[in-house]
């Protein structure tokens, strides 16, 4: 990415946080960047496509990551270790493009729309996978039902959004060890032991001696 492009959209990100997509014009934009419209169109069609690629830098970089996850590791356990841990992260990452998708995702245009959702679409689909995967192999408990598993663990990790601060007493890093201790507990069946025995790293938390 060029160093004006990653401008436009780091001050964008400001600007319509604090005033919303609505709020903000491209003469505005223009101005707190330091560029010119013809350095605005140069990079973006209008401000609906910045608004389209603010959503979509980090739904790209989830899917890819749960994507590569899914290659790498051989078993459910360890995809499902993995992509938890790269989802956390993602609130850290790229927390003021999440508070802007949040804000203003109403604003989508439907054609922009339409390929978000397809790539949310795909990494829910890489997470029911994982699991089924899981329950087919005997890694993860059968009886629970697909969809709202699935559905519950995408929920508990969203909803991140909501609370999470850079400067609050956890680190990311803390928080996706917690994260990724509580989905292995309802889907691994057996005890703590055997748990801890399929766990890439022993969570912060844990008073082993």
């Amino acid at each position: 990415m060029s160093r004006l492009r990653s401008t436009i959209l780091e001050t964008s990100l400001q600007l319509f946080d604090q005033h919303g997509f609505h709020g903000v014009t491209v003469n505005q934009i223009v101005a707190a960047s330091g560029t010119s419209k013809g350095g605005f169109y140069h990079h973006f069609q209008s401000k609906d496509e910045l608004l389209f690629v603010i959503h979509d830098t980090f739904i790209t970089y989830v899917l890819k990551e749960a994507g590569a996850a899914n290659v790498i590791h051989t078993s459910p356990t360890a995809k499902v270790q993995a992509v938890i841990h790269s989802f956390v992260k993602v609130f850290d990452l790229y927390k003021p493009h999440i508070s802007v998708f949040y804000q203003e995702s109403n604003y989508l245009k439907p054609e922009y729309e339409e390929r978000i959702k397809r790539k949310r679409d795909e990494f829910k689909d890489i997470i029911f996978g994982i699991i089924h995967e899981g329950q087919k192999s005997g890694d993860f408990r059968k009886e629970l039902p697909l969809e709202v598993t699935a559905m519950a663990v995408l929920g508990m990790v969203n909803w991140i959004y909501k609370w999470y601060q850079q400067d609050g007493r956890y680190s990311i890093d803390e928080i996706a060890e917690v994260y990724i201790d509580l989905i292995l507990h309802f889907l691994l069946p057996g005890s703590s032991d055997h748990l801890i025995r399929h766990m890439s790293k022993v969570p912060f938390f844990y008073d082993i001696k």
